[in-house]
Order: structure tokens, then C-alpha cells, then sequence
């Protein structure tokens, strides 16, 4: 059930901006129940004509360098989870066939448990947030919920809980998200726009209920957290060769830029980056594009990130700044079209960098400063979209694979709030808040599809293996 695609332009193109009242709005969000009853967010059902989740993963791979495309199938390959992690066009055109309300905000689009995490703010204050945007558009609010659910359902199953321990995590998802919500739509405007959720908070709100163990596992996170800086990766990523300092090659996961290609090329990829970089500074407020003015090119290299972007182009680039003990190492990765643009619209940005960089501004409470974007041509001369941001920012993520059962609910307590946060900053927080209501049907209409749907990622997940065995697609594992 595919509706028509949705008109993206600025809302300034399509004319004045409405401003109906807050009980107009939340009229709204009680009507969709109507058009869309929260029962039928249960339901997930395998439609006959359903797509072969093998031929999604192929197309994808239609467009990346197919020398790392066996690399991202043999990291999809290792668990139903990190199955999961790499098939968000897969669940894009599975929830393009159920029910949707009209109830938009924009979407992280891949919106899984792994995806949230901690990073530094400009204030220099690690603050907890969304962290992946590749797939970033906007659309019904509830898409990136069950992207979630489901993710927690699989997640557990990986981990070995029971039902009932899955479930609890999923309903205290749902639970916070609604309650998110609900609160946010009383906020004023800017308070809203300005709440944010930092890591101390989190310490300090999720202590009491939890383990000396657990305890112990997050504030050694936390601590690893704070040191993830420039430096750090230049330390860990670099070494100095003929007097200076140089990205260290690590293939296939990490080319630098004068093993890519031969010498009489080199300098041609080279000049490429060069231009890149001066182009990627003009998409900076002039105010960053000066701190960037500070710093010089030194060295780039290919690197191989993720689980669903191994196959896409990423770059690390090391800048240098007042000396070679300054450095600022910038990540150059490329966007392609969302996994979402087939069933809600093209996004009403040409430029699917400059996409990605408006959709993480407009859903992180605190972004990146050298959040940029991009277009050049490649050495192939092809064109191709990219966007820049810093390499390590006080980046950490949970480490799901040592979870127990309380330890999950928990974080999917705080997941629950960040996601309905990105989506009340963006979409009409008393509407939405409205359709959700104050009971828990939603919560457990959630529950039931994340099941559901972990059902058919494990189906997915075996039929994949079956083409990786029947040499359809390739597959590297350990990589």
C-alpha cells in the first residue's frame, strides 16, 4: 500500500505557513486514530507480491565499489541482528505496505538500537542522541518507532532473552516515547528546541536502578567517550613516515591515498580531494569555515565504516593545524539516495549530502560544527554526493552484545525519549502526542509488530545465507 508521493519543496516555495491552534492540532492527531487506529500498528503480515530481500540488498550493491560489497555482506552475514543492521531497504519497502498515518516528522530512517549513542556537543558536554542520518527524510512518525521496536525485539533474541523480557523492553520503549511526547507537546517552542539529553543526566537518572556492574560498564564507556577526540585518532591511525605524519594502511579497511591508484594517478585523486575540501568549506557558517581555514591538508585514505554503508565511499581526511601534534581528521562519506525516497517522495534537497546534514541539524538537539556537504567528480568522472564531519567527537554507543535483560529496558527508556524528541522537533509534537493518548495501546500494538517482525528478519536473515551459499552474492566474513 504505497500512497503518493508527497510534495518536499520548502515550505516557504508552497506559500504562507499555517499556524492552526494547539486544540486544532490535537484534533488533528485524535482524527488519524480514525484513518488509522493504533490496533493496527500490531500487524505485520508478508504480503504474496512481497520483494525478495535479496534482490533489495542487490540493487544496493548496484552502486557501491564492488570490491568492499562482499565485505558488507559477510558483516550482514554474522548474526540476524547485524542482518538487520545492514537491511534498512528491506523494512523501508515492508512498512511502505501497512498502515501509515499522516502524522510526519523526519525520520532518522534506520532509527535501530545501534544508532544512538554519545558524542560531544559544541559546548564540549557529551550528550546522548541519534547518530546515523544516511537514511534521513520525512515521513510517518511511526516508521522510525517500529524501525526501533523491531530492533530491540531482534537484539534480544541475539542476546538469548525470553519473550518476556523482549517485551518489557519494547513496551518501556513505547512507554517513554508516548510519555516524551505528551510532555513535549505542553513545552514552550523553545524549550523544546533547546531540550537535550546529557550523559550526566543519564548517569545520575539511571544509578539507582542499576547494577555496581553496570555501573562500572557505563562509566568506563563514558570515560572512553571523553578521550575520542582528534588526537586520539590521529594517535591510533596514523604514523609518521619520512618526517611526517601519515594515515596508516590498513587494507582492505583502510587504503591511504597512494596505494589507490598508480603514480601518474595519484596526483589526479589527490588534486580530487583537495577541491573537495575547499568546496565542502563554503557549505560552513563563515564562522566554522574560518576554524577550518586554520587547518591544511596532510593525507587522505579510503576507510570501510558500518555494517550498511560498507560498499559506500568513505574517506578519513588528516588536516593539520598549527603543527603536526594539531590535527583534526574529518570523515568524507557519501550519500546516496534515501532507502525511504521510493515509497514517501525525493527529498526536496537535490543534493543528498546537503539531505543528510539538514536532516541530522534539524533532529540533534547539538551537531557536529564541521557537519558540511558536498558534490565532485569522482576519478571516474562520475558525480557523486558526500557530506564531512569530524572523524571521532566524543563518540560512544552501548554495548548491546553484553546487555542484560534490565540493562536493555533501560536503554530503551532513553532511546524512547530521543527519537520522540527528534521527531517533536521537527513534526507537531500535540498531534502526535494526541493520536498516542495517554493509555498503552500503542505501546503494545508495538510489542506485537516488533515480534512480528523479527519473525521475518530471521526468514530474511536464512535466505540470505541460502544466496551466500548458493554463491548468488559474496561474502567475506571476518572483515
Amino acid at each position: 500500500m504505497t500512497s503518493p508521493r508527497r510534495d518536499r519543496r520548502p515550505t516557504a516555495r508552497r506559500g504562507r505557513v499555517e499556524h492552526p491552534s494547539k486544540a486544532e492540532r490535537a484534533k488533528r492527531g485524535r482524527a488519524a486514530r480514525a484513518e488509522t487506529p493504533r490496533s493496527s500498528h500490531a500487524r505485520w503480515e508478508p504480503p504474496a507480491d512481497r520483494r525478495d530481500p535479496v534482490a533489495l540488498l542487490e540493487g544496493q550493491a548496484r552502486t557501491r565499489l564492488p570490491e568492499l560489497v562482499p565485505i558488507r555482506h559477510g558483516r550482514m552475514l554474522v548474526s540476524p541482528f547485524t542482518f538487520f543492521r545492514g537491511a534498512a531497504a528491506v523494512m523501508a519497502a515492508d512498512l511502505a505496505g501497512v498502515p501509515r498515518t499522516a502524522l510526519d516528522a523526519q525520520l532518522c530512517g534506520d532509527a535501530h538500537l545501534s544508532n544512538f549513542g554519545m558524542f560531544a556537543a559544541p559546548d564540549r558536554r557529551l550528550v546522548f542522541g541519534l547518530n546515523d542520518f544516511d537514511e534521513t527524510l520525512p515521513g510517518p512518525f511511526e516508521w522510525d518507532v517500529k524501525r526501533l521496536a523491531a530492533s530491540f525485539a531482534v537484539a534480544g533474541r541475539d542476546r538469548e532473552f525470553d519473550a518476556g523480557q523482549r517485551e518489557r523492553a519494547i513496551l518501556a520503549l513505547g512507554r517513554s516515547y508516548r510519555g516524551a511526547m505528551s510532555a513535549f507537546a505542553g513545552m514552550r517552542a523553545l524549550d523544546l528546541w533547546y531540550a537535550r539529553l546529557d550523559v550526566d543526566e543519564v548517569a545520575e537518572s539511571w544509578s539507582s536502578r542499576a547494577t555496581a556492574k553496570q555501573r562500572k560498564r557505563f562509566d568506563r564507556g563514558v570515560a572512553k567517550a571523553r578521550t575520542k577526540d582528534s588526537l586520539r585518532a590521529a594517535g591510533r591511525l596514523t604514523s609518521v613516515v619520512d618526517g611526517r605524519p601519515r594515515l596508516t594502511s590498513d587494507p582492505p579497511l583502510m587504503v591511504p591515498i597512494e596505494e589507490l591508484l598508480p603514480p601518474g594517478e595519484r596526483a589526479v585523486l589527490e588534486n580530487v580531494v583537495r577541491t573537495v575540501i575547499r568546496s565542502y568549506r563554503r557549505t560552513l557558517p563563515s564562522d566554522r569555515r574560518h576554524l577550518l581555514e586554520r587547518f591544511r591538508y596532510a593525507d587522505a585514505a579510503r576507510r570501510v565504516v558500518g555494517v550498511g554503508s560498507v560498499g559506500t565511499r568513505a574517506w578519513i581526511v588528516l588536516m593539520l593545524g598549527n603543527d603536526d601534534g594539531d590535527p583534526l581528521l574529518l570523515q568524507l562519506k557519501q550519500a546516496e539516495a534515501s532507502v525511504l525516497e521510493p515509497y514517501l517522495g525525493t527529498s526536496r534537497f537535490t543534493q543528498h549530502g546537503q539531505r543528510v546534514v539538514e536532516g541530522q541539524r534539524l533532529m540533534q538537539a547539538a551537531s557536529d560544527i564541521m557537519l558540511g556537504w558536498v558534490r565532485t567528480r569522482d576519478v571516474d568522472g562520475t558525480a557523486r554526493d558526500f557530506y564531512m564531519r569530524q572523524l571521532w567527537d566524543g563518540k560512544g554507543s552501548a554495548t548491546i552484545e553484553a546487555m542484560e535483560p534490565s540493562a536493555m529496558s533501560a536503554y530503551a527508556e532513553i532511546c524512547g525519549w530521543t527519537l520522540a524528541h527528534a521527531h517533536a522537533r521537527s513534526g507537531d509534537a500535540v498531534a502526535i502526542a494526541a493520536y498516542l493518548g495517554s493509555g498503552d495501546r500503542f505501546d503494545r500494538a508495538l510489542a506485537s509488530f516488533a515480534e512480528a517482525y523479527a519473525d521475518q528478519n530471521e526468514r530474511d536473515y536464512a535466505a540470505f545465507g541460502a544466496a551466500v551459499d548458493s554463491g548468488r552474492i559474496a561474502a567475506e566474513a571476518g572483515v
